[in-house]
This record gives C-alpha cells, sequence and structure tokens, in this order.
C-alpha cells in the first residue's frame, strides 16, 4: 500500500510502481482531498482523518483476503501510516519508511514553502496572497516541489502532473499545516510503543534530502527493534521519484 505525503498525491509513484510489477500486488490511494479522492467541502482533514482513510482501504483489502500488508509511507503519511501500525500491528506485514517523520526531534527540518503555511503568524498573509495572486502561488510550488527532485528531464513534467490535481486539494493542504505542529509534537508519546513494535521496518531515505534528513533515518532505525536503515546516497525528498528501481527493490526484498 503506497501512501502519499503533502503538497502531491498518488501519481508521485507513477515511476516507481512499473518496477514492483510481477513482485508484489500494488495498492495506491489518494487521501481524501487529494489527487482524485473527494474533497468535500468544509471537512475536517486531519491526520486522524487520513488514519480512517488508510483504515478503509486495508478493510476493503482484508474483505478481498489480503489481511497483511507492506504499507510504504512517504512524507506526511508518516503519522497516519504509524499510527495505524501501531495500533494494527498483526496486520502489518512490513512497515517501509521513505523521507517520511513521526513526533518531534530537534533534527526534523521543514521545507520553505511548508513553514511559510504552518506557522501561526505566516499562514494567513501567504493564504491570502495564494488566493489573490494564482500565479505567484504555482511558482512558489514549482519552485518548492521541483526542488524535490534531482534529475532535470524528470523535474519539469513530474511538476506539471502535481500541481495540476493541487489547487483542488488547497483546503486539506492549509488544514494539515495548521495540525502540523500538534501533529508532531503529540505523537512523542507514542515512542514507547515503537520501541515495542514487533514487525519489521524499513527505513530507506534519499540522503540529499535537507529536511526529512539521514538524522531523522536514523532515529527510524534506533526507536524500531527490528528495523533496517537503507540510505540511497543519489537520492533526494522525493526518493521515489530520484530512484525509484533502487527504491522497489528494498521495497520488494524479503
Amino acid at each position: 500500500m503506497l501512501m502519499h505525503g503533502f503538497p502531491d498525491s498518488s501519481r508521485l509513484y507513477d515511476r516507481l510502481v512499473p518496477h514492483l510489477a510481477g513482485r508484489l500486488p500494488v495498492v495506491r490511494f489518494d487521501f481524501l482531498g487529494w489527487g482524485r479522492s473527494d474533497k468535500p467541502s468544509g471537512h475536517a482533514y486531519t491526520v486522524a482523518q487520513q488514519v480512517d482513510d488508510l483504515a478503509a482501504v486495508a478493510d476493503a483489502l482484508a474483505a478481498g483476503r489480503t489481511r497483511r500488508l507492506v504499507l510504504v509511507a512517504h512524507d506526511a503519511s508518516g503519522p497516519p501510516a504509524i499510527d495505524w501500525a501501531l495500533d494494527h500491528p498483526e496486520r502489518v506485514a512490513r512497515l517501509v519508511l521513505l523521507n517520511t517523520y513521526y513526533h518531534w526531534t530537534p533534527a526534523l527540518r521543514r521545507p520553505p514553502a511548508i513553514a511559510l503555511y504552518s506557522t501561526p503568524l505566516l499562514r494567513s498573509a501567504a493564504r491570502a496572497v495564494a488566493r489573490r495572486l494564482p500565479d505567484l502561488d504555482r511558482r512558489l510550488y514549482v519552485w518548492q516541489v521541483g526542488g524535490f527532485i534531482r534529475d532535470p528531464q524528470v523535474r519539469e513534467a513530474y511538476v506539471e502532473r502535481l500541481y495540476a490535481q493541487f489547487p483542488a486539494a488547497r483546503p486539506a493542504f492549509w488544514a494539515l499545516n495548521d495540525e502540523l505542529p500538534h501533529a508532531v509534537l503529540s505523537r512523542r508519546r507514542r515512542i514507547p510503543e515503537m520501541r515495542e513494535f514487533q514487525p519489521p521496518v524499513r527505513v530507506v531515505f534519499g540522503t540529499l534530502d535537507r529536511w526529512l534528513n539521514t538524522r531523522v533515518a536514523r532515529q527510524f532505525s534506533v526507536i524500531f527493534p527490528h528495523s533496517e536503515l537503507r540510505l540511497l546516497m543519489r537520492a533526494g525528498h522525493y526518493v521515489q521519484v530520484d530512484e525509484p528501481e533502487r527504491v522497489a527493490d528494498a521495497i520488494a526484498a524479503p
């Protein structure tokens, strides 16, 4: 099960999925408010709601006899994926963490656009500018998300593909940014549960990511007792875009 963060969608895995063909059955979905999923007006877009989305997909798969899942979390899907995994360890075959986060740690860094939209003193003004100057908002998106992709020949087409779905996802993006500081601080209380988590965990991080960096990766590998750390030296934050074949190998390896 492949899960996306923000400000993107399940299309982030377009380059990865072909490398998993014939190795593992693959499901990817857009969280409510993102990509091709519904975007109900006035909905409370929160991590708890994303846990519910994940649970709904997992339960649908369980009805089809796929009960134990390989969960693949990237970026902001770390909190809902790890929450669900801690609550349902018997349903987790493996947890794979791709340049993601869960609880607050001094190692975490926010990309500039995320800092802009999640800092209380800045976010209202930033959102007003986004509404009044959509071209400037688009340029900020292209600059920030483009910086997550290593190869210029991949970058332009990929950013356009992701941005095409982003304007309709702004309510979810803004709501999750509002919750972000509390979401990471409150999850420190679950660190003891992480230390007792029995399913295998594979931590796969691109080393060029300045924000969800190798310090975060190493902390995950220390906290989870049955973990394996794989650092991909030529990949950045969008590790599955930069090195899709190597990430597929890490996901599918026994």
